[in-house]
């Protein structure tokens, strides 16, 4: 099983070349998947992919800006030919800025995630609990729609490696 949903991960300037990268990472592992980078973004920004689609941003529905748009409701069903998921990868102050910037963003519906694992990029730290880092998150929102997540398996073991490697380069670990 391969995940199909489209996935449009929207990447804040100061991410782009950060070291700690996963968005990029990300991006090179689905094959469904479009990179942007910017602060602001409208729909002309993901451009045309040929199929109708559903778009969704992956954003906690509680979180500031609020949404113009009513929750997405994850539990109806889903055609992930038919879906587009949008992701923004930046620190959470970032992101509201992005959102802030883009009013289109703000009028998409937003899942949040249910039930989101511990996160384990241990090289950046979460301020709160549940924040993922993008692909984490991205890789939860697509178990969540789809239930692909044994397709997913392979590169979190991946992403699990990365931060291990990451780790071992630190003088006295995390």
């Amino acid at each position: 099983m391969v995940c199909r949903t489209e996935v449009f991960i929207l990447q804040h300037p100061l991410e782009e070349n950060h070291a700690k990268n996963t968005a990029r990472l990300l991006h090179l592992s689905l094959p469904n998947s479009h990179l942007r980078v910017g602060e602001s973004f409208d729909e002309a920004d993901l451009g045309s992919t040929g199929a109708p689609t559903s778009t969704v941003l992956l954003y906690p529905v509680d979180e500031q800006p609020p949404s113009t748009a009513p929750p997405w409701d994850a539990g109806a069903p889903v055609d992930p030919d038919h879906l587009r998921l949008v992701v923004l990868d930046g620190t959470w102050r970032k992101s509201r800025k992005m959102l802030h910037l883009s009013p289109w963003l703000q009028s998409l519906p937003r899942l949040s995630l249910k039930g989101a694992p511990v996160s384990a990029y241990l090289i950046r730290q979460a301020h709160k609990p549940g924040q993922l880092s993008t692909l984490e998150a991205t890789c939860a929102a697509l178990a969540q729609l789809e239930g692909c997540a044994t397709a997913l398996a392979p590169l979190l073991r991946a992403f699990d490696g990365f931060v291990a490697e990451q780790l071992a380069h630190w003088p006295h670990g995390r």
